[in-house]
């Protein structure tokens, strides 16, 4: 290693930005192989993207459960109350007055 150094000083400067581009590009080309190889080596490990991937199993259609007296919003009843539901509760109704009567439908 000192016989490297010793070579080093004793090159001029444009000698030595050209062994720097040389290096340059022998490291590039080692690291994007290493790369690769790595990359190559974690694919093997990992399963295949069908082998882990499942469908989700179908929901069936929530019904609206709550109707906006004012308007022609619907609720489910899941999920965070919309603000409609809010207001009408905060007027003083109940719940029940905001549900859906299924038998006159």
């Amino acid at each position: 290693m000192k016989d490297v150094e010793s070579t080093l000083v004793e090159m001029s400067i444009e000698e030595l930005w050209d062994v720097r581009g040389q290096v340059d590009s022998i490291l590039k080309a080692k690291l994007t192989a290493e790369k690769s190889e790595l990359e190559r080596r974690l694919a093997k490990l990992r399963p295949a993207a069908s082998e882990t991937t499942r469908a989700r199993r179908p929901y069936p259609k929530v019904l609206p459960k709550y109707r906006n007296p004012n308007g022609s919003e619907t609720w489910a009843g899941r999920g965070k109350q919309p603000r409609w539901v809010r207001k009408q509760l905060r007027s003083g109704k109940r719940i029940d007055d905001l549900r859906i009567d299924r038998a006159a439908t």
